[in-house]
């Protein structure tokens, strides 16, 4: 058994690029070994800025023996046919037999023996393979060369079993020869294995493994951040990327001049974590501090005071700026910014900006019924002053801000609290992790402007396609799913679809707003099936759920249904009513096909002779009864457990009752009382979407 190593060393590979290159690398190598009958037994990928790193371990030395069967002509086929077939076999190792393949004779079969190739020859191959078709999102080709690669290649090393294989890629050829950090020690290893590059990239400054490295950043960070008093900000997904940037991590603190901790806290995070990559850090009562991680990719002679200088010297410059804007754009009021919004186009088909915000304003009305306690002027104000930030020049600077710094003007300017909120706030939530809205303005202005958006691309034709969602259509979708749902909103969507619609004017005049509501439901209801599903429930109930409900537009009510019937069916009474379900409807459907009738009525109480089918007839009468009025009351535990009381009547009609008897009357009117069996679960959930139900086999 073998060590495969491999390293690609190159120039810098984007930090977002890294973690997928190393899945890719092990997925197109360990499938190619597999299937080359050399799997290893482990495998383990690495990436730093500059070298994407796989060692196998357990690799096979040769591949095994194999017989490959290659079928001939008949025994008694021409001769032709017969010398064309040895032929092919010339220089092959083969036995021959005969086969008799019944009506097609006797024929002749070749057991070609195959010797196993080394382990070498296939694995250079294989990843000569590797790297052609490897799939970067983005490659270029360099020097004279055509192939391509993220970046520049400079080397690789590729060793089987500590010998090299001489893999080829353009101008290159692997050899046993890496480097360490390009500045601190840029001299040449040679390394004989894995844990051999490990060490002497480690002495090199070099930190092969990303885990390691994100460990180091964030232990060197703390530190610095506990020598100053503050606290480090909890900014994961930035430590993630800085691990992305550095090979050898060296955390070092600067310092924010005191003449800008005036202005919003927003404002000095965005710039120093979109534009120079800095950790923030807090104070204990939670408000930013002055003092920033900058994580460096060398050490220095001076303990980084140069790179401190540096830092700070082009944070100061980035932040007059800002605090200049912020000076400046506080001179105008929000409001007066308006006549600006009629030269910036939201979308060629949609009209421009100020189009926007007046069909947001108007949207409101038709929101405020479903938002409970909300103050319709502060929320038509808010939607009024939502889109006046972006020609500011703090948003030109910084276009993240945009909304939160729309909420700081609003306030500063004399605007309530909830005006400002709503401002601030509109944009939200932006994903699933994202801070949804709660107070009542602030929802309502972030549904209209989301609604909005969306009403009017689908009525535009535009709409996402596969994987290709240029307008962000789909996260629109799960931000007002989220905030409806975790704002328990009774909000009529295909009602609130119309309103939206009717704000466009003569735009979409041609359209049926029914038609486009119905569409845009049905897209929510999709977008609810994979937001519940990460939360653990069940798409097939969500759909069993719509199927039953109809018309039903509430993700509310849709939502407690489906609540309430994954109860059910993690107990034995919900699995097997499912399952009796299942039996009762395909006994109907056959015998429906087979009669070419429909058995849809209800059965006639003078023909239901046998106490089981009795009972059975009783008992969905009654639950029948239970779940329309538990559903007019939206009380679905109440109508799951009539559901569950109708188990045991189910089992004993199957066990004791033959449906399909020599009688025909009694025949159909069974039939019948099993078409009610339909009909009532029917009302709760489509039983028929329910995936995974096991059935029980029985007599029809």
């Amino acid at each position: 058994m073998a060590e495969l190593l491999l390293e690609l060393l190159s120039e810098e590979i984007p930090a977002r690029m890294q973690d997928q290159a190393r899945l890719d690398l092990a997925r197109l190598v360990g499938d190619g070994l597999a299937a080359a009958d050399l799997a290893p037994t482990s495998m383990r990928t690495f990436a730093t800025p500059r070298r994407l790193v796989l060692v196998a371990d357990g690799l096979p030395e040769q591949q095994p023996d194999r017989t490959l069967e290659r079928r001939g002509p008949r025994v008694d086929a021409p001769a032709q046919a017969r010398d064309g077939f040895f032929k092919s076999l010339n220089g092959l190792s083969y036995r021959l037999e005969e086969r008799d393949e019944g009506k097609k004779g006797r024929v002749l079969y070749a057991l070609v023996a195959l010797t196993g190739a080394r382990a070498s020859v296939v694995v250079g191959e294989l990843i000569e393979g590797v790297l052609g078709r490897f799939p970067w999102p983005k490659s270029m080709r360099w020097g004279s060369g055509d192939v391509r690669w993220v970046r520049p290649l400079q080397s690789m090393v590729c060793l089987l079993g500590g010998e090299t294989v001489p893999v080829r890629f353009g101008d290159l050829v692997a050899g046993r020869t890496s480097h360490g950090h390009r500045f601190m020690a840029p001299q040449p290893l040679d390394v004989n294995g894995f844990d051999d590059l490990s060490e002497k990239l480690l002495a090199a400054k070099v930190m092969l493994d990303q885990d390691q490295r994100r460990t180091a950043i964030l232990a060197q960070a703390r530190s610095l951040a506990d020598q100053a008093g503050v606290i480090l900000g909890d900014d994961p997904s930035l430590v993630e990327e800085l691990k992305g940037l550095v090979e050898w991590p060296v955390a070092l603190s600067g310092r924010i001049d005191r003449d800008f901790m005036e202005l919003p806290s927003e404002v000095l995070v965005t710039s120093m974590r979109e534009h120079q990559k800095y950790l923030s850090t807090r104070q204990a009562d939670g408000t930013l501090a002055d003092r920033f991680i900058t994580v460096a990719n060398r050490e220095t002679d001076d303990g980084g005071a140069a790179v401190i200088a540096g830092n700070e010297r082009v944070l100061r410059a980035r932040l007059w700026d800002a605090r200049f804007f912020w000076g400046k754009d506080r001179e105008v009021r929000l409001e007066d910014r308006l006549p600006q919004l009629q030269r910036m186009v939201f979308h060629a088909d949609l009209g421009t900006l100020e189009a926007k915000v007046l069909r947001l304003v108007g949207l409101i009305a038709s929101l405020a019924p479903a938002v409970p306690s909300l103050d319709l002027a502060a929320a038509e104000r808010a939607a009024l002053l939502a889109k006046c930030d972006l020609v500011t020049g703090m948003v030109g600077e910084f276009p993240e801000l945009q909304g939160t710094m729309g909420g700081h003007y609003a306030r500063l300017q004399g605007e309530s609290a909830d005006v400002a909120d709503g401002v601030a706030e509109h944009y939200a939530p932006k994903g699933p992790d994202d801070h949804c809205p709660s107070a009542p303005v602030p929802v309502a202005v972030a549904l209209a402007d989301k609604i909005d958006t969306l009403v009017g691309f689908f009525a535009a034709g535009i709409r996402p396609s596969g994987s290709k969602d240029p307008f962000a259509l789909r996260r629109a979708a799960l931000g007002v799913i989220r905030l409806i749902v975790e704002n328990q909103l009774r909000l009529p969507l295909k009602k609130i679809f119309g309103a939206s619609l009717s704000l466009y004017g003569d735009r979409f005049r041609q359209l049926d707003p029914d038609v486009l509501s119905r569409e845009l439901v049905g897209f929510f209801i999709d977008r609810l099936q994979v937001q519940q599903r990460a939360r653990g429930t069940r798409h097939d109930l969500i759909a069993a759920v719509v199927a039953a409900a109809g018309d039903d537009d509430d993700l509310v009510r849709i939502l407690a249904r489906v609540q309430a019937l994954q109860v059910l069916l993690a107990t034995e009474d919900g699995i097997n009513l499912v399952a009796a379900w299942r039996r009762a409807v395909n006994i109907v459907r056959i015998e429906e096909k087979k009669d070419q009738a429909a058995y849809e009525g209800r059965p006639d109480p003078a023909l239901l002779i046998d106490p089981a089918e009795q009972a059975l007839a009783a008992a969905l009468q009654e639950a029948g009864q239970q779940i329309e009025e538990a559903l007019q009351v939206e009380d679905y535990g109440a109508a799951m457990a009539a559901l569950a009381v109708l188990r045991p009547v189910l089992d004993e009609f199957f066990d004791k009752v033959l449906v399909n008897v020599d009688q025909p009357e009694l025949r159909r009117n069974r039939l019948h009382l099993l078409s009610t069996i339909r009909t009532a679960l029917g009302a709760v959930a489509d039983f028929g979407k329910v995936e995974d139900a096991p059935a029980q086999p029985g007599k029809a």
